[in-house]
Order: structure tokens, then C-alpha cells, then sequence
């Protein structure tokens, strides 16, 4: 099966009411997008970080009674979890898809990374697009764009994640379900790939 890109009907899914349904929907159509995702980017991950890379496609097994709002695959260094562990995402929510490296709450070296991240600013600041957005929050659609950030927001984030037990770290893009329709499936796997090439140095850190 080859990957064809994502449809208005992938985004319109986290709009169906009840658990269930959406379920229903997501597991039939975007689930199978995720697992060819998952397997494309897991060796090149791989190569890229010098650490074998598992994918972990969401499951929301947990959820009784919310609908999920986004869906993802993850990519971490373990077959069996990633969420303790600083890991790379594609996914979406309704409006956009995200591309994200990541490092949330779970994860017990998010402290350490932000001391790495915090001695680094300058290097991280000439290195990371403008273009590319950061976030504290993987639970939240929003995110800053880099050149709305000062150097300051920027630290404020990198010392939050090393005191705040909840804060985390996300930085990556996302593109506006307008535009990630109208790519084709060869495009979007181009524009991922350049993404991670560009987020490894700081997995690497």
C-alpha cells in the first residue's frame, strides 16, 4: 500500500460526535496513513539519529467516554513506549498536521534537555527555521511561530521544562489542513523528511 496523502475526510473524522464513531472512522481510514508512516520513517529515523527507531501509532486505548481530538504515530528508541522518552511525531487535529520532536511531561530527561537546550539558545536560534513553531503543550492544537520569539520566550521555555513538572517541549511545524490536502503523498513524505533532518540535532543535544 502506498501513502496518498491526507484527505478533508481525515480532518472532518475528529468533528464525527461519540467516542465510538470516531473511533469507528479513525481506525478504518487514518490509522492504516499512520502505520505506512510509521514504517517509511522509522528506518530513515533510524539512520538519522544512530539509535533505532520503533513507531507507535496511537491507540487511545484509555478513552471511555472523549473522542480523541488528534491522532499521531510517534518514533522513540523503544519498541514498547515513547512517551518517557524524547520522541519524534506526525499527526493531526482537525485544522492542521504537526510534525513535531518532542519531549513531554512523562519524559525523565526533560530536565536534562533543557539544561542542554538552554546552554545551546544561540546555536538552536541560527539552526531552527523561522518558519518552525514551539509549543509547551502536546495537549493544545496551538503553538508560537519561531520568529514571534524572543530569545526570552525561548528560555522561558527551556527553564519551565527543567522546573515545572507539567511543562514540556515541542518544536516542529505545522501545516494548515488547506495546504496538507492539496499535497500529494510524495510531497508531504519530502517536506517530513526535511523537517526531521532539520529536528535531529536536537534529539541529538
Amino acid at each position: 500500500m502506498k501513502f496518498n496523502g491526507f484527505t478533508n475526510e481525515d480532518f472532518d473524522l475528529f468533528l464525527i460526535d461519540g467516542l465510538e464513531a470516531r473511533m469507528d472512522k479513525l481506525i478504518s481510514t487514518l490509522r492504516p496513513k499512520l502505520e505506512l508512516l510509521g514504517e517509511h520513517f522509522a528506518p530513515a529515523l533510524s539512520v538519522l539519529t544512530g539509535d533505532e527507531m520503533f513507531p507507535h501509532v496511537a491507540k487511545h486505548a484509555r478513552r471511555t467516554i472523549n473522542p480523541p481530538n488528534d491522532t499521531w504515530v510517534a518514533f522513540a528508541n523503544n519498541n514498547r513506549g515513547y512517551k518517557m522518552l524524547p520522541h519524534f511525531q506526525i499527526g493531526l487535529w482537525h485544522t492542521h498536521l504537526f510534525v513535531w520532536f518532542a519531549i513531554i511531561y512523562e519524559s525523565p530527561s526533560k530536565v536534562e534537555y533543557g539544561k542542554k537546550f538552554e546552554k545551546n539558545i544561540n546555536k538552536i536560534i541560527s539552526e531552527i527555521p523561522s518558519s518552525f513553531v514551539w509549543s509547551g503543550d502536546h495537549m493544545k492544537p496551538d503553538a508560537t511561530p519561531m520568529n514571534e520569539m524572543s530569545t526570552n520566550d525561548l528560555l522561558q521555555i527551556f527553564k519551565r521544562v527543567q522546573t515545572i513538572k507539567k511543562a514540556e517541549v515541542l518544536c516542529g511545524i505545522n501545516i494548515p489542513r488547506e495546504q496538507a490536502v492539496k499535497m500529494s503523498g510524495e510531497q508531504l513524505l519530502h517536506k517530513i523528511q526535511d523537517t526531521f533532518n532539520i529536528l535531529v540535532p536536537l534529539y541529538k543535544m
